[in-house]
């Protein structure tokens, strides 16, 4: 776990890069072994590559998406709802892992 300052994120490629690398992968990972393969490896090269990660306050993350990213996907043929599902879920977990890798995660598990 890496400590946190919230102003070094404003300048998080410099400053946590290693870090974003992290979350990124295991995000990717983690999707793939759930999801269809291609669909994922598609997302990754052709809407999370110019993906943001901004970080809110309160521990909270969100992965700003590039304009229109069910659009950029033509690297395979799905329909829109599912690959609107599945990116949903995957900018979830990377904002997950973003928590996780910052010492963020509990707050707001449900493990209780």
């Amino acid at each position: 776990m890496t400590e946190f300052d919230p102003e070094r994120f404003e300048n998080k490629y410099a400053e946590y890069f290693p870090e974003l690398q992290t979350a990124y992968r295991e995000a990717f990972e983690a999707m793939n072994d759930r999801y269809d393969s291609e669909l994922v490896h598609a997302i990754d090269q052709q809407v999370l590559n110019e993906s943001e990660p901004f970080y809110e306050g309160d521990g909270q993350f969100r992965v700003e998406l590039p304009e229109n990213p069910t659009d950029r996907v033509t690297a395979i043929v799905v329909n829109d709802e599912k690959l609107e599902e599945v990116l949903d879920i995957y900018v979830e977990t990377i904002e997950a892992e973003l928590r996780a890798i910052f010492g963020f995660e509990g707050n707001d598990s449900g493990d209780q």
